[in-house]
């Protein structure tokens, strides 16, 4: 049987880790996308490197592009500091619970303006030459809270965009879907779905801010989840931080 081609966003975090053992999970034939595009540290890339290699990608591509000509965030821009020690309560929030006025009234400083919608265009230029109707990204329940490029109403609307402005969508010929396996989760159950697939996450980097050599700092709004999500499922995160 002839496997589904997919391109599959490749950041080398937890999340999209995951989402990629997910496509392999499903019979997918995955095409792993991951960027530099001007982040404060290349240890995600080299991550992204690794974790496409151990999953036996048809084919990896990082793709240059500079965000930080524009700035706007504490990823992209010397300026800005990434926040670290966040309550946990804001860090916790549910898309269904009243959340604090801290995520309601403040779009955290870390989302990267249109940075999602970028990636996205990218997919799906390359999804249209090879055929593949398939994209999976791993936006989750904790990154919509306060990301507008995570909503579920964003990825639905792109996938109309999508299917209006190319040539394989207008001849019908190819009609793209985007996979979301993990925007309805919680941190500790995307770790537990990624231990039952087998991913070792030891190979991953999600931190913020982290070293040359990947070292989390275990602080920031992206250690932190992670960090709970594992203590939530009994287990020792295998990553590297600080001391």
């Amino acid at each position: 049987m002839v496997k589904r081609k997919a391109v599959v966003l490749l950041s080398g975090g937890l999340d999209s880790t995951t989402t990629l053992a997910i496509a392999k999970s499903e019979g997918f034939e995955p095409y792993a996308l991951t960027f530099r595009y001007g982040q404060s540290h290349a240890a995600e890339v080299s991550a992204a490197r690794e974790v496409a290699a151990a999953y036996v990608v048809a084919e990896h591509v990082v793709v240059d592009i500079d965000l930080r000509t524009f700035g706007g965030s504490a990823l992209t821009s010397d300026d800005l500091e990434v926040p670290k020690g966040r309550s946990a309560a804001v860090l916790t929030a549910e898309v269904n619970e009243v959340l604090t006025a801290e995520v309601n009234e403040v779009i955290p400083i870390t989302y990267v303006p249109a940075r999602n919608t970028i990636f996205l265009s990218f997919a799906l230029a390359w999804a249209e030459v090879l055929g593949a109707e398939h994209i999976f990204i791993g936006v989750n329940a904790l990154d919509y809270c306060g990301y507008p490029d995570c909503r579920p109403e964003y990825i639905e609307a792109f996938v109309t965009m999508a299917n209006l402005a190319t040539r394989a969508g207008v001849e019908n010929s190819q009609r793209l879907q985007i996979h979301t396996p993990l925007i309805s989760l919680s941190k500790a159950e995307i770790v537990s779905k990624g231990i039952a697939l087998g991913v070792d996450y030891g190979m991953t980097v999600t931190c913020y801010v982290a070293s040359p050599t990947g070292q989390g700092c275990g602080e920031c709004d992206a250690c932190q989840p992670r960090l709970r999500g594992f203590r939530e499922n009994g287990l020792a995160d295998p990553a590297e931080y600080v001391a």
